[in-house]
């Protein structure tokens, strides 16, 4: 029996020892799999976590690109209007060249008319200085005018007689109750006397023309010998031009006698007031033009 165990044993011993190495094999492999499980699962969290963060990033990298876009937009529409402005900053600068070009290719002819044109000016300018001065001069000759006659009729009633410079034009308003009877063209005696004041000073200027007017309120006249208002200031003026060629001899061609009847009035016909003052007799110093009429003669003159 012995000798069987022993044969049976040497028998099985072959095979337990290849099941056994068979089992260790197994375990190895189960042992080699559960690590590998374990060793896997754990690099699958790994992959896991860097899967979310490569998706985070790349939601981050989008955001940043939407914003890159924007503002290369925003640059682009700078850039395009920068464009527009160098193009038109081109074109201004094109004409400011063409410009200086045709400057600097103006011929000696085109310089020396453009002198003769500074010529002319200073000439004009010459002119119109000359006649300012003359202005000037008519000013103050009509100035010292006035202030003789006001002064030689100063004793009379500022009333009856006024005298002034309107534009540049010397007025001796005379009123007709100093001169005339109502209605009347004959100087009365009272009037001889205003009338030769007046006339001293007339004939302390020799080189002085005026005229005289009569003037006339609108009332209708019923003179004998009179048509109208119209015939009777003529014949006041006329009055008082003979009496100073024939009493105080102002040499006649000085003078000059008109009749503007009631067509020029300084006041209002509707009252006594109004129609006093529109019967007058006016003396007007007549402009000096000879000497405006000399500087017109020169600048036609002047080439």
């Amino acid at each position: 029996m012995s000798r069987k165990v022993h044969s049976f044993l040497n028998q099985i011993t072959p095979i337990m020892y290849t099941l056994k190495t068979v089992i260790i094999v197994m375990l190895i492999a189960v042992l080699s799999s559960c690590a590998t499980k374990k060793a896997l699962t754990s690099e699958n969290q790994k992959l896991h976590i860097d899967v979310k963060n490569c998706q985070d990033r790349l939601t981050s990298t989008w955001f940043q690109n939407d914003q890159l876009n924007t503002k290369i937009a925003s640059m682009q529409s700078i850039i395009d209007d920068l464009n527009k402005r160098l193009a038109g900053a081109s074109k201004d600068n094109s004409q400011i060249l063409n410009t200086l070009q045709d400057v600097s290719v103006m011929s000696a002819k085109q310089a020396e008319s453009v002198k003769k044109s500074l010529d002319v000016i200073n000439s004009k300018d010459s002119y119109i200085n000359g006649l300012q001065s003359a202005l000037t001069r008519k000013d103050s000759l009509n100035m010292a005018l006035v202030n003789n006659l006001k002064s030689a009729v100063g004793n009379l009633n500022d009333k009856d007689i006024n005298i002034k410079v309107e534009k540049g034009v010397v007025y001796i308003d005379i009123s007709d109750k100093m001169l005339f009877n109502s209605g009347r063209y004959t100087v009365t005696a009272q009037a001889m006397q205003v009338l030769g004041k007046v006339a001293k000073v007339l004939d302390a200027h020799p080189e002085i023309e005026f005229m005289v007017e009569g003037h006339t309120d609108n009332v209708p006249i019923h003179t004998e010998g009179l048509e109208d208002n119209w015939d009777l200031s003529v014949k006041r003026a006329t009055s008082v031009v003979r009496i100073l060629q024939n009493q105080y001899h102002i040499k006649p061609g000085r003078m000059s006698a008109a009749g503007k009847s009631e067509y020029l009035p300084v006041a209002a016909n509707s009252d006594s007031g109004g129609r006093a003052l529109n019967r007058r007799t006016r003396i007007i110093i007549l402009p000096q033009l000879d000497q405006f009429f000399d500087l017109l003669v020169k600048k036609d003159n002047t080439p």
